[in-house]
């Protein structure tokens, strides 16, 4: 198979014995259909809905999986019809030394504190299909990787990799499954058979096959399923499912280039669809350099181009970092989820690694890598985690999901609800506790002051017309799904007369079973949304500016009818929008005497060589230096590297650098760039360069490590290249610890810049800079010329 870089990710490491399914108490509670025609009293509300009605927020510390679990990797969540949320993973240890866990499962009460309650997979359901036995194959045990969770027509629907199939009887035919269960902790039923089967490569050799990795489903607006699934060996395709979710029907569009994306999770945000999708090697140990880059599109199916315009399925492949490492102890960061709390903050749900910590004891060379949680803002159109700051280790404010306005009933109808009309208990076999409306009726709570109010409910009805509303002042704002017309409507009125409305048609049987709608005010303006499972793919936005808004004084759910069923009403303050990113310092005084334009026929004074190399020469303004058929990375280092010292304190280095690689050919890995090197086995290096049919920016990283080879190396990838591209480094000390900091920028026009990661080197080192040249693996000559060399302070 081949690799997307120099440092390839592994399909090895996640095999085992499988602890048997515990599906914890809470599912026997949700088990049957029990109906009481009482209508609840009004109880004395719980702790947490006594609490402010701008809803409560818990507190977390990353990771977030560490109660139950070393090593949680691939996250994908839910929030369950029971009112909890639900982490699936991917299939490894949970802790170290102990047994492999097949898609273990997590619930969550509040986002911040996480319980284990069970593996979807035992010995009894795994998929017929999946080869688990020892003849036929060279490695034929299979496993079920990369969870992704949905609910989708009353049904809950998993889908993951399975890594060897019975379908060719060869090695490596990796494939889609899709399983069905009525609650979110199972019992989980396999669909029979692929729902992407397996795929030849190009060669059509035995055991070629393409990576059919990690699935991503998503409902489209027109009630559609599409799934998103690929990896580096292939790239990311999508392509149509069946109504019932358990085959591909059409055919399938890449998205996505191979050799850079693995990892898919759309997201509809604002009138784009937003790929957020993995790139670099998740496995590196120490040197992990996985992150999330990100394109849009208007339609699910692409084309997606990143924030520079560049399509993330070119060559010169594009992709906007959303999630990269910030020097902190979390590298690797990526494989994400993405989440909304009551609020409607958003938040991504990672994997990543502690540079301190990154191998699982007790396994032969697994990664350990833990369920991670941040702030996912949205700026100038674009995702950004917490701000461009990049992952926490510190305490952060957690998600909203609890407060006075929230409730699921569980025990009854809350004291701090107004009721109108009849309402009855019930329970469901997926819902548990729920209340439903024996006539025309309302349940309303006092709104949190201020002029931002969210309202959400799961809500289900066969034929009356229901909703939230908001009442602003004098008028009445309802987000109405009306199953007869199915189509929502966004609607004010005052004194029983509209005086402005929209509509937005709704998929049919929409209203018929358990979806989310939710209800936003912000000022002068009305969202509302509709959606399966609140999991970023509406099927109906609905949009209206309030004529004379008024302040939101109740809000809450209406039935216009017997029949209409609500669970997991909140009433709560809407989130704060975060408007701008966080400053970078960026040094950028020019040291001219630590810089070198090219002029004249030789470098300036300053510069050293390591192994130098004859063919790279000084003319027509230029550093003209051929690819060197050699390479920094590995125990054998044997490429020439160009330095002079920066001196202390904080600076910035960068370069202006044309690589004659064009676009499409194989020229592995013919590179051209900065270096911050304090030894052959101790650098870190941005470079443009040639990846398989690829062209990106990658900065990777080698550092002293005590395996077979005594080094570990990888990389992070950053901005888009071009045939001319602009690098940059910054560096900082860290004041607490004392290592040097480097980050990573592109550019391909030398003043919009991109911002990647940051690599660490060691407290005390004396780090030199400079150019490299190197890398290239075949006989095509190639070519790097250098503008200049500039240091700024």
């Amino acid at each position: 198979m081949r690799t997307p870089t120099t440092a390839s990710p592994t399909l090895s490491g996640r095999r085992g014995r499988v602890q048997p399914l515990l599906v914890g108490a809470v599912a026997a509670t949700m088990l049957g259909l029990v109906t009481s025609g009482l209508t609840p009293t009004a109880t004395a509300a719980p702790a947490s809905e006594a609490r402010a009605a701008a809803g409560v927020r818990s507190a977390y510390t990353n990771p977030v999986s560490s109660s139950f679990a070393d090593t949680f990797a691939d996250p994908s969540v839910i929030r369950g019809l029971d009112g909890s949320w639900y982490a699936y993973g991917t299939s490894d240890p949970l802790t170290a030394d102990g047994p492999a866990h097949r898609i273990p499962i997590a619930r969550s009460s509040d986002l911040s504190h996480w319980e284990y309650v069970g593996d979807a997979f035992s010995d009894a359901n795994l998929p017929s299909w999946l080869d688990d036995t020892v003849s036929g194959k060279d490695d034929p045990v299979g496993s079920v990787w990369a969870p992704d969770i949905r609910y989708v027509d009353g049904q809950y629907r998993m889908y993951y990799v399975v890594t060897e199939t019975t379908v060719t009887g060869e090695n490596g035919d990796n494939a889609v499954g899709m399983a069905t269960a009525p609650t979110p902790v199972g019992p989980w039923t396999d669909s029979g058979a692929p729902v992407v089967g397996p795929r030849r490569g190009s060669s059509k050799a035995p055991g070629d096959f393409l990576w059919t990795f990690d699935p991503s489903v998503v409902t489209g607006g027109d009630g559609r399923q599409w799934m998103f699934y690929g990896s580096y060996y292939g790239g990311i395709s999508v392509t149509r499912l069946s109504a019932d979710g358990r085959r591909a029907v059409g055919g399938a569009t890449r998205v996505a280039v191979d050799n850079k994306f693995e990892g898919a999770y759309p997201v509809h945000h604002g009138s784009y669809w937003y790929l957020f999708a993995s790139t670099a090697n998740c496995c590196a140990g120490p040197t992990t350099g996985y992150s999330v880059q990100v394109g849009r599109s208007h339609s699910v199916k692409g084309p997606y181009l990143d924030a520079q315009g560049v399509p993330l399925d070119a060559s010169r492949a594009g992709g906007t970092p959303t999630l990269v490492q910030n020097g902190n102890r979390w590298i690797g960061t990526g494989h994400n989820a993405v989440l909304t709390d009551l609020a409607g903050r958003d938040f991504i749900v990672y994997h990543g690694i502690d540079r301190a910590q990154p191998f699982l004891s007790g396994t032969d060379g697994i990664n350990q890598r833990p369920m991670l949680m941040d702030r996912l803002d949205w700026v100038d159109g674009w995702p950004a985690v917490r701000a461009g700051r990049g992952p926490s280790e510190r305490p952060q404010r957690g998600a909203t999901t609890a407060g006075r306005g929230v409730t699921d009933f569980a025990h009854g109808v809350p004291a701090a609800f107004r009721r109108t009309g009849r309402w009855a208990a019930e329970r469901d076999t997926q819902s548990g506790r729920l209340v439903t409306a024996r006539r025309t009726g309302t349940l309303t709570t006092r709104a949190p002051a201020g002029s931002r109010v969210r309202v959400e409910a799961d809500l289900r009805s066969t034929g009356k017309r229901y909703g939230l509303q908001v009442t602003l002042g004098t008028s009445t704002l309802r987000a109405r799904v009306e199953p007869g017309r199915d189509r929502l409507t966004l609607e004010q009125s005052r004194g029983g007369r509209v005086v402005a409305t929209t509509h937005q048609p709704l998929p049919a049987g929409t209203a018929s079973t358990w979806h989310a709608v939710a209800l936003e005010v912000r000022g002068g303006r009305a969202t509302a949304t509709v959606s399966p499972a609140r999991l970023g793919d509406p099927v109906a936005v609905a949009a209206l500016t309030l004529r004379s808004p008024g302040t939101p004084r109740r809000a809450g759910a209406f039935a216009s009818g017997a029949g209409v069923d609500v669970d997991n009403l909140s009433v709560v303050r809407a989130a704060a929008r975060v408007t701008e990113l966080a400053p970078d310092r960026v040094p950028s005084t020019l040291d001219r005497s630590a810089s070198d334009e090219f002029t004249g026929s030789t470098l300036r004074p300053g510069w050293s060589w390591v192994r130098e190399d004859e063919a790279a020469t000084v003319a027509g303004d230029r550093l003209t230096w051929p690819t060197e058929l050699a390479d920094l990375n590995g125990p054998g280092s044997d490429a020439g590297v160009l330095l002079r010292s920066p001196g202390s304190g904080p600076w910035t280095v960068q370069t202006k650098v044309s690589l004659d690689v064009g676009v499409d050919q194989v020229l592995n890995y013919a590179q051209a760039g900065l270096v911050a090197y304090i030894g052959d086995d101790q650098f870190a290096r941005l470079s443009s360069v040639a990846i398989w049919n690829t062209r990106q920016t990658e900065f990777g990283h080698e550092m002293p490590w005590p395996d077979e080879d005594g080094v570990q190396n990888g990389g992070t990838i950053v901005g888009p290249p071009a045939a001319t591209t602009w690098l940059r480094l910054t560096h900082r000390v860290d004041r607490a610890t004392g290592e040097h900091e480097l980050r990573a920028w592109t550019s391909r026009d030398g003043h919009d810049w991109v911002k990647g990661g940051v690599w660490t080197l060691p407290a005390g080192s004396d780090v030199r800079v400079g150019l490299v040249s190197q890398g290239r693996t075949t006989d095509v000559a190639t070519t790097a010329r250098f503008d200049y060399f500039r240091l700024y302070r």
